[in-house]
Parts: structure tokens; sequence; C-alpha cells
């Protein structure tokens, strides 16, 4: 009993001792008086003017790199804010240029992603909406795969679009779009950046395209420009296509089996992958593009040496392909070059399709580029 009174007292005395050194409450949650107002930019103005701010007191000169360069100015709180437009309804890219260094936009948690994290991103709504905005239409669903590549030796990933049938109809199969990146880029950036699922929504809403998958893989096998543009490169990413990623679909995906129901193109190296890949292997794939490929478009591009025997029985190659689509931006380098290609394959009667459209080497021209091949592939099954 003496001992539990002690232990009584002695605890007693110990909370005494803590109430008298604990500290007074002083926490506001509002961060005080003090706190810096959150800065708002970029931000879209009903006029579709577009204002942009970054907090940089110390800094001497700051510039906004948008479609060019354009000096900011500060005020007396050390906020630099410049202004551009109004401009066209469109999903642009910028940064800030702060003395002579380039950063991301810290207001601003939109980015480009790829291999590098390199530029802020800004979108001016339509009225209505654009093609490539998301819009009240029902909505398919993005998965992230992993698998083993076999030539690679390592693990990789894909995005991997379903149509919002393939949930609602679980008895139907459904065709694919193999659609691969560009250099710099990686296996989100068509989702991503290019819009691919919002792009195939709006279409099937509207009826304007068949409902379809879209496989996007990394088309880089190091990081490098020989990763994915040289023969060897190319090669190495043929042989995981055919043997790891096309075997992986079929067997966990319901898609509709015959080269009828697959398709492959692909912007820029992509393009050349795309093209070089899926001519190559016609008993695959039925339906081939490329958008602004560098690899079709080089002074030094020969088809008789990327596709032996291509150019020697067109009525065959008629018969096979459902739909050779090449497309490019007016203002592009690759541009003339296409426009070799078209002469090319016309002089040996191939026939295809070629769709222009303004722009130089970005992403808004692949967008568009998409949106128009979507329309053409599958449709006799649609």
């Amino acid at each position: 009993m003496k001992h539990l009174i002690a232990a009584s007292v002695a605890s007693a005395c110990l909370l005494a001792a803590q109430d008298a050194a604990r500290p007074k409450n002083t926490y506001h949650s509002s961060g005080g008086a003090s706190a810096a107002p959150r800065l708002v930019s970029p931000e879209v103005r009903p006029d579709r003017t577009i204002v942009f701010r970054l907090r940089a007191p110390e800094a001497t000169r700051v510039t906004l790199s948008f479609a060019g360069s354009k000096a900011m100015s500060k005020d007396d709180s050390g906020v630099w804010s410049g202004t551009v437009g109004p401009v066209e309804p469109e999903i642009y890219q910028y940064n800030f240029v702060v003395d002579g260094v380039r950063i991301l936009d810290p207001g601003n948690p939109n980015l480009k992603n790829g291999r590098a994290i390199d530029a802020s991103i800004v979108e001016v709504p339509g009225n209505p909406p654009r093609f490539d905005e998301l819009q009240s239409v029902p909505h398919g669903a993005l998965h992230i795969r992993t698998y083993l590549s076999t030539p690679l030796k390592r693990p990789r990933k894909l995005y991997v679009y379903t149509p919002p049938q393939y949930d609602l109809e679980p008895n139907r199969r459904f065709p694919v779009l193999y659609l691969r990146h560009g250099s710099g880029d990686n296996e989100e950036n068509w989702s991503d950046t290019g819009r691919a699922g919002v792009i195939l929504d709006n279409l099937i809403a509207q009826h304007k395209a068949a409902p379809m998958l879209i496989v996007m893989p990394n088309g880089d096998t190091d990081g490098s420009w020989a990763g994915g543009s040289s023969p060897e490169g190319i090669e190495m990413l043929s042989q995981e296509l055919l043997s790891d990623i096309i075997p992986m679909i079929d067997r966990t995906y319901r898609v509709t089996p015959g080269r009828e129901n697959r398709a492959i193109t692909g912007l820029s190296m992509g393009g050349g992958q795309a093209f070089t890949i899926g001519l190559k292997h016609l008993d695959l794939f039925a339906w081939v593009g490329e958008f602004s490929s560098g690899l079709v478009s080089d002074t030094e591009f020969r088809l008789e040496k990327h596709l032996p025997g291509f150019l020697d029985h067109p009525d065959d190659v008629n018969k096979k392909l459902k739909l050779l689509f090449l497309s490019c931006g007016t203002e592009d380098p690759r541009y003339p070059g296409q426009l070799d290609l078209t002469d090319n394959l016309k002089q040996h009667n191939i026939r295809y399709v070629w769709y222009p459209t303004p722009g130089v080497h970005e992403w808004k021209v692949w967008r568009h580029a998409l949106a128009e091949f979507a329309q053409k592939v599958f449709q006799e099954a649609h």
C-alpha cells in the first residue's frame, strides 16, 4: 500500500512538472498575415489572353519563352509578369528564363513530360471545345502495364487506352492501334501531351471513329538517338513489339484477331519506326502511318534499302494495305522530304493518303494527324 501511494505521488509530481514546462499554443492555420499570397500563373482570360507571373525579387532580368521571347516586367513586390495574346484555342508550352537560366513555372503543375521535364503547359479552351479538349462524353480508361523486354532483358512499361465500350460491352472484342512516340519522349507522352485518349473519346462519341484500343510503348532502347532511330535500334524495337508487346496485348485484352484489326503509326522517331516495322510486316498490320518522320524525310532515305522488295510488287502491297497514311507540318523542315516520299510512292503506283497540316515539328500537328488517322482506320468493321 505504501508503494502504491508513493507511485501515485511521484506520477502527480511528474505531470505537474510537465504542465509547468508546456509551451503556449500560438499556431494559426491561416499562416499568419505575413504569408505571401499564392500567385496565379498562368491566368487564361476570357478574351484568350494569358498572363504569366513569377515571384523572383532578386532577379535582374526575366523573359517568357512562348512562341518566341518576351521580356517581363517587375512590380514593387518582386513579382514579374507578362501578357500574350489573344491566342487561338490550343495547348501551348512555355518556360521562364531568369538571369539566363531556363526554369519551369513554379505556379503551374501542368508539365510537358518525357525523358526530361522541359516545359510548362497552358491550355486555352475553345468554344465549342477543341477536338483534343476534355468534353462531356463517355470516357475510356488508361492502363499502365509492365512487361519483360526480351531483346533488352529488362522490365519496361507501356500505356493502354481502352474505349468506353470496353467496360460497357464485356462480350465485345476491339481492334488495336500501336502508337509510337518521338525522340525525347516516352510511353507516357501520347496519352498526356498528345491527348490520345481524349481525342478518341470525342471521336467515338461523335461516331467518327471505331472504338479501339491504343497501345503506347516506349520507343527508345537507351535514351540516345541511335536507340530509337538507327537500323539496329529499330530492329531491336521491332523484335520487342512482335515478340513481347503484341502477344501480351493479345492474351491480356479482348482484341479482335487478324491483321485487318491491327494498325501502327507514330510521330517523328516513332513515325520512322512505325513506317518501317509496319511495312515490313504486312502479315501483321493492314493500316500503317507516319507523322513527320525524319527517317523517311532524309535526303539519303531510300525505300529499297529500308524495305527491300517493297517497290517491286505494288499490286500486292495495295492489296494488303488498307491504308498508308503520311502526315507532316507544312512549316516542318521535314516537309520537302515527305513530298519526295509521296512522289516516289506515286511513281511506283502505291496508294497512300497524304495529310499536311499547318505547323512545325510540334504536338499541335501530331494531335491533328492522330485525329485524322483514327477516323480512317478500322472503318470497315465500324
